[in-house]
């Protein structure tokens, strides 16, 4: 059962990458260029998976999940050196390519060889996030 909805949800989330146009890396600098061309399109696909999510953590509570033992917790408030390095770097490659990680694997079939080698480069900071986590949090601990 889990492996379904595995795949209905995943499907459902590519299909909504689609038809919102975050596949399109264009748009996604569109309404990342604030002081140019701004196209706040966008705004309202956040706003379309923020508040879904915002009711469903409320309902949540005492309740049981359909493929699971429990719900997971809520994220912990707090900023630390990981969440704001790794924000940063999000950031910067989501500008720099117009891509996240779920538009760039919804895009590998139609995106040419730029979705590919942005698709490379990716698994490969996912391959070295671990090591430079390590780094970064014996930088912090002497700091």
């Amino acid at each position: 059962m889990r492996p379904l909805i595995s795949l209905v949800a995943g499907a459902l989330f590519g299909g909504g990458l689609f038809v919102s146009g975050m596949t399109d890396t264009r748009k996604v600098q569109g309404w990342l260029d604030v002081f140019g061309d701004w196209d706040p399109t966008l705004a309202f696909v956040m706003g379309g998976a923020i508040l879904p999510m915002f009711v469903a953590w409320r309902f949540t509570k005492g309740r049981k999940p359909l493929a699971a033992d429990s719900f997971p917790s809520l994220p912990r408030p707090e900023l630390d050196h990981r969440l704001i390095t790794g924000s940063v770097l999000f950031g910067m490659g989501w500008g720099l390519a117009g891509l996240c990680p779920g538009p760039a694997l919804a895009s590998i079939t139609y995106g040419g060889i730029g979705g590919l080698v942005f698709l490379a480069a990716m698994i490969t900071g996912m391959a070295f996030a671990p090591r430079v986590g390590s780094q970064l949090d014996r930088l912090a601990a002497t700091a």
